[in-house]
């Protein structure tokens, strides 16, 4: 059966905690204002994000607030996009922390999460100033843990490449390190072509590049890892 380990336990706990209690403390955004307010492009209006200046917004945007860069990943959209996240953190999270411990899995989940932030804003910037993207691109708020998460599933295909995975969907069984593979390559199609722009495909690619990268440093660093 697999145990739950200290780390992962705490990061299940302030994900679920601050999704509520923000809710309840700050009240939510529906589509229809969320909108408003990212045309409105002004300062003013930054209250009116609610839980959501819990978010990121791109540097410059009039909505960015520097504690951002930690805490939109510890915020979600809804129960869905909670759910998904804190549920590959409990499957992949507890192999990686046994097999680091505490200190180094946390430094990776953080790393894998900036590295995350990272690629989106540069992406984000490159959309805005060099392929004609609406500056107010810059006003649409990035949440959720999913780089991070990226990061694990990147790190359990390192080190656990052979382990099976099973599919919700289709149900069949996968080894991890091809898992990840059509993953990435999923995330990177999909993002070059455009296709859902609700979510952050070069965020996922962020924090599994990251993640990937430290696994490297690492094993040049300290050989064995």
């Amino acid at each position: 059966m697999l145990r739950i380990t200290d780390v992962v336990k705490h990061l299940l706990l302030m994900n679920v905690i601050l999704f509520f209690g923000t809710q309840l403390a700050l009240g939510d955004v529906g589509n229809m204002e969320a909108n408003q307010l990212i045309n409105a492009d002004n300062s003013e209006y930054f209250w009116e994000w609610k839980r959501y200046i819990l978010a990121l917004f791109m540097p410059g945007s009039a909505y960015f607030q520097p504690y951002q860069i930690i805490s939109h990943m510890f915020m979600h959209a809804d129960i869905t996009h909670l759910f998904f996240n804190m549920f590959a953190v409990f499957m992949f999270g507890p192999p990686l922390e046994n097999l680091w411990g505490p200190k180094r899995f946390l430094i990776f989940y953080f790393v894998a999460g900036l590295g995350a932030l990272i690629l989106h804003l540069l992406v984000v910037y490159f959309e805005i100033h060099y392929f004609g993207a609406n500056p107010l691109r810059a006003n649409i708020p990035m949440l959720g843990a999913s780089g991070a998460v990226f990061g694990l599933l990147a790190g359990f295909g390192m080190k656990f490449p052979n382990s099976t995975i099973m599919l919700l969907i289709p149900p069949i069984p996968m080894k991890a390190k091809y898992f990840v593979l059509i993953y990435a390559g999923l995330e990177l199609f999909l993002g070059i072509g455009g296709f859902n722009t609700g979510v952050a495909h070069f965020a996922h690619l962020g924090g599994a590049l990251f993640g990937f990268l430290l696994i490297l440093f690492w094993r040049r660093s300290r050989p064995g890892w």
